[in-house]
């Protein structure tokens, strides 16, 4: 069984050429012209939404608020490709839920970095087989935990004093990174190999954005990210 990806842009060459070399890469790929388009699919059986945000009638952003908001598809990831490279377009993105942003005119090899180490994140590689899906499946992992928050890796959750949290997949692998390696700052750069990995480019506004936004989730909890000016972040059992 392979990884299905969908395209979403009103550039349909463009789309031709992301099918093409993600093709080649070994991922089943779908592409559609518009949001609306999109949205008449079977989303849910899709691993990856590629997404551009600027196409006629409704936007990528809208796009990527509908499928947020269904149970069914508000885990799976988004990667925007856009013309718009401004800051705020870029944060807006992130806060809607978006796993990363890459910026047009792109690189092909940059681009499928990006979506290897968005699919490496949320456990998902290209043709994998039912054996090993099934072997995945029976390795437990024992929950993270640290006094009311806790999370399950295996059914990717976070809970706030038995509360269930919701977190984007980006946010719950920092978060699950932080708690399994507390009690040290690391470097904007560390954070980044350790979370999306060696090959693939990460501004440190990604970062703060991410970690600003989970914050925000954590509720009395946010007091223990901490922020060293000049260094970086790390998770702190007493700060």
């Amino acid at each position: 069984m392979r990884t299905k990806i969908l395209v979403i842009d009103d550039e349909e060459a463009l789309c031709e050429i992301l099918k093409f070399n993600l093709e080649k890469e070994g991922y089943e790929v779908e592409t559609a012209y518009s949001a609306e388009e999109a949205l008449e699919m079977d989303l849910e059986s899709f691993s990856l939404f590629m997404v551009d945000i600027m196409m006629g009638g409704l936007s990528g952003f809208d796009f990527a608020k509908r499928v947020r908001n269904v149970t069914a598809t508000e885990h799976t990831p988004i990667l925007f490709c856009s013309a718009l490279s401004d800051e705020d377009c870029v944060v807006k993105g992130l806060n809607i839920g978006a796993d990363d942003y890459v910026t047009k005119p792109f690189v092909i090899g940059e681009v499928l970095a990006r979506v290897r180490a968005i699919l490496r994140r949320t456990g998902i590689t290209a043709r994998r087989s039912a054996a090993d899906i099934e072997q995945e499946q029976s390795i437990y992992e024992s929950d993270v935990t640290f006094k009311g928050l806790r999370i399950d890796r295996n059914d990717k959750e976070c809970y706030l004093n038995d509360e269930l949290i919701t977190l984007t997949r980006t946010e719950f692998d920092i978060l699950l990174f932080f708690l399994t390696h507390r009690n040290r700052i690391y470097s904007r750069e560390e954070i980044i190999k350790n979370v999306w990995g060696d090959d693939v480019v990460i501004t440190g506004r990604t970062i703060d954005t991410n970690i600003t936004r989970l914050r925000k989730k954590l509720g009395d909890y946010d007091k223990y990210i901490v922020t060293r000016q000049g260094f970086g972040y790390g998770f702190k059992e007493k700060n």
